[in-house]
């Protein structure tokens, strides 16, 4: 690579975006990341994500040998039945395994039939190995700005201040991704499903009465809508007291609501609306909440792109997006993470290839982004709306 070569410009440090750059410093192509955040703070919101075989081999495809190896280590590996229902106020089965839904069946398992997964903050961290120097913290990013003669880009702060001139500036701060906004006219958008959920966590001698296995808890009994919860319990982990395993509940629209419609709250207010929804469940289920570390509780909305897919808008050579700043979805089929680290496997490579943003990396990117995506996308909804009762109608729906 050329010693005077432009840096790629990345907005947000999330697992997409950290990703990225692992690819970009071992392809010896400079960058810089510039995070809102002043620091990595691993938030209550940093819950345990499931891996299919299509985001483990992106993973597997960037990181280098030693690298992969220690992400491998904080994984743990779920054997079991695969996705069981269960009804969570007698306890009994809802359905067979292999009533599972093929899409969301195939998304849990990824090796050796086993459901792999790791702590969103245990990502963030490997991901970030040696690429910390490179990180600008408590930088806003507001939008960017195009060289005159379109061959750089600048990235404008909320403190009116702009960034060195970079050869490409990649997206990847989120659902509500400023650089999105700007790049696709407004056409990228994330609607309110309007279900809502909670996250959290517990010992492991509150999961005692679950297997080694995914389990949803789902609770039909309430006349205002569904609420389900749904755990991963690792056999490894069961006897070792330091360990908490976390689970994640979601219910339909109306039935969750944090006071005052504050979805910023994290602790105990967020466990105790938890506690108070799944009173009735069954004795085998309700340690899950009775023992919850309630500091780690959190609220928070669950959100969905276009059903229809990742639209389209002119290609710009020079801005790019990847992560859930293009395609936000929810947290039925497990799919969000898994395409984002995709984003990242495919615009590295392709950067790599090229000897740095040249043109026609971002188009190349974005027409098989948008196959795979869309595809995505579309299941989670479709899941999300069997599961959770969610319906967007992407014309009136309300956007965040």
């Amino acid at each position: 690579m050329s010693a005077n070569q432009k840096p790629i410009l990345i907005a947000g440090a999330g697992v997409a975006s950290l990703l990225l750059a692992q690819s970009l410093r071992l392809s010896k192509v400079p960058f810089r990341i510039f995070e809102r955040d002043t620091s990595f703070v691993f938030r209550a919101q940093g819950y345990r994500l499931r891996l299919s075989a299509e985001g483990l081999d992106a993973i597997e495809s960037v990181l280098d040998p030693e690298t992969f190896r220690r992400f491998w280590d904080k994984c743990g590996q779920t054997g079991g039945l695969g996705l069981i229902q269960l009804n969570a106020v007698t306890g009994e089965p809802v359905n067979q395994p292999s009533q599972a839904p093929r899409g969301v069946q195939n998304a849990l398992t990824s090796r050796d039939g086993k459901v792999v997964g790791i702590a969103r903050g245990d990502m963030r961290k490997v991901f970030a190995t040696d690429c910390e120097e490179h990180i600008e913290w408590g930088r806003e990013v507001t939008g960017y700005e195009l060289t005159p003669d379109g061959s750089g880009v600048r990235v404008t702060f909320a403190d009116g201040t702009k960034s060195i001139e970079g050869a490409l500036l990649v997206g990847g701060e989120g659902i509500r991704s400023r650089v999105a906004q700007q790049l696709s006219r407004g056409r990228l958008k994330v609607y309110d499903t309007g279900a809502r959920g909670i996250h959290g966590q517990a010992p492991t001698a509150a999961f005692k009465g679950l297997d080694e296995g995914v389990w949803m808890l789902r609770d039909e009994s309430r006349a205002d809508g569904v609420v389900s919860v749904i755990t991963n319990v690792r056999a490894k982990d069961m006897d070792d007291e330091s360990v908490q395993f976390g689970w994640t509940m979601v219910g339909q629209p109306g039935v969750i609501r944090p006071p005052n419609e504050d979805y910023t709250i994290v602790g105990k207010q967020a466990a105790d609306v938890a506690k108070t929804l799944t009173k009735d469940w069954h004795p085998r289920f309700r340690p899950l909440l009775e023992q919850m570390n309630e500091a780690e509780a959190a609220f928070w909305k669950i959100t969905c792109s276009r059903p229809s897919g990742v639209p389209e808008w002119p290609n710009e050579p020079c801005v790019t997006l990847i992560g859930d700043a293009v395609h936000s979805m929810t947290p039925a089929a497990g799919l969000g993470a898994n395409t984002a680290v995709r984003d990242s496997a495919l615009l590295g490579r392709l950067l790599r290839e090229a000897g740095g943003c040249k043109p026609g990396v971002t188009a190349a990117y974005e027409k098989e982004m948008r196959v795979y995506a869309s595809e995505a996308v579309k299941l989670s909804y479709s899941t999300a709306a069997r599961q959770f009762g969610t319906s967007i109608d992407e014309e009136s729906t309300p956007t965040v």
